[in-house]
């Protein structure tokens, strides 16, 4: 459950970087704002079950999920891993459908 946490954070979180190298703190209202962009949320989410095309923050996403998912995330801070238990919750009670998708994807 945890992994999936960081997973669902790390694509808000990734949203702001503009690479993998060029890592920075990401502000609580750039997370509020992106889980706002219902739009924007439903593109990352479908990226990561196979059901759209990636752009770059859905192609980072992808590759991180493994790791996510066995509970290691080295590249995460504990800030990050705060944000990412923050989108978690969000996803689990606003996309149910889609947080059941990806359980079932990366999970097992």
């Amino acid at each position: 459950m945890r992994s999936v946490q960081i997973f669902l954070v790390s694509v808000i979180i990734a949203a702001t970087f503009a690479s993998p190298q060029n890592r920075q703190q990401v502000s609580e209202e750039a997370i509020d704002r992106a889980l706002k962009d219902n739009r924007y949320l439903m593109r990352q989410l479908k990226c990561a079950v196979g059901e759209a095309p990636c752009d770059p923050v859905g192609k980072r996403l992808k590759s991180l999920a493994p790791l996510v998912l066995r509970g290691a995330c080295p590249q995460c801070s504990p800030a990050e891993v705060k944000q990412i238990q923050k989108v978690l919750g969000y996803v689990q009670k606003n996309y149910p459908r889609e947080w059941n998708k990806i359980l079932q994807q990366y999970a097992g």
